[in-house]
């Protein structure tokens, strides 16, 4: 089978996976190929996620890196048999690869802890504020890029209107609620589109006010991803490079810690709602 000519970020993370697992063992990838009847490159194809690994050859490998843990073994070879054809590829070859990256990452999600300081975050935006958002782009998008991206923005929204949703929990700072993206009519939608979902049973939404004392959090911007088992989960970091997708054990628990303390800054969903709730009255 040929090589894929680009992986997604599921089948990347698999193949890191696997090489960490072989490391672990302290093996090396040829004396693995040869244990396998396989060959150094097509190990390493396949631990960069250009090559799949069948359930067979998951376990193979499993098992000659003595790996115990049963869970992570079962884990990685759903993420390997895996065969789902998500409402996101409608948009490959359309939108750039990562767009599609995400919403398969969420789709997979066990939950989504996010944090945003200058943005409503994207799973709750508005059409009109999704377009004024993507509006905002430099260089300017013509009509043919800019409506993909807002509908691909709304389509997301399905991790958490599905029959079994993702548990969500953001933590918005009031900057991001009072900075206007659009105009007044776009900002008071948007703010009753917060209300609205808040009310959701698996929303949780927090706000961080201008006035919160001994908050040094501006740049904790992030998604945290909640994975099958939490060695397997993934945190997204917008820069203007674009997305990193970090999931080396260090970089989550560093995230796991600083959501915690975003989320200790921010007030309790009652206080939330009736602070949203006074902002859309200022409007």
């Amino acid at each position: 089978m040929a090589p894929r000519s680009r992986p997604t970020a599921r089948q990347v993370r698999l193949g890191t996976e696997l090489r960490r697992l072989r490391e672990a063992a302290g093996l090396k990838a040829r004396e693995v190929a040869g244990l396998i009847s396989s060959t150094s490159a097509q190990m390493s194809q396949v631990e960069a996620g250009f090559a799949g690994a069948s359930e067979a050859r998951v376990r193979r490998l499993a098992a000659h890196y003595a790996c115990a843990d049963e869970a992570l073994v079962d884990a990685l070879v759903a993420m390997a048999t895996d065969r789902t054809q998500g409402w996101w590829e409608e948009f490959r070859g359309i939108l750039p690869p990562v767009f599609l990256d995400v919403a398969e990452l969420e789709h997979h999600a066990t939950f989504l802890h996010e944090v945003v300081i200058t943005h409503v975050p994207g799973l709750l935006q508005t059409p009109d504020y999704a377009r004024a958002v993507f509006g905002y782009m430099v260089p300017e998008l013509p009509d043919s890029e800019l409506s993909p991206r807002v509908e691909h923005r709304l389509r997301r929204r399905a991790v958490i209107e599905r029959d079994a949703p993702a548990a969500y929990e953001t933590v918005v700072h009031e900057a991001a609620l009072r900075i206007r993206v659009g105009d007044r009519g776009v900002s008071r939608a948007q703010l009753r589109r917060l209300l609205d979902e808040s009310e959701r049973e698996h929303v949780t939404v927090r706000v961080i006010p201008f006035d919160t004392d001994h908050f040094a959090g501006a740049s904790a911007a992030m998604m945290h991803v909640g994975g099958p088992l939490p060695q397997l989960d993934t945190v997204l970091r917008d820069s203007p490079n674009g997305t990193a997708f970090l999931d080396a054990q260090s970089q989550l628990e560093r995230f796991r810690t600083l959501f915690r303390k975003v989320e200790q800054a921010s007030l309790d969903p009652n206080r939330t709602r009736d602070f949203i709730h006074h902002l859309a009255k200022e409007l």
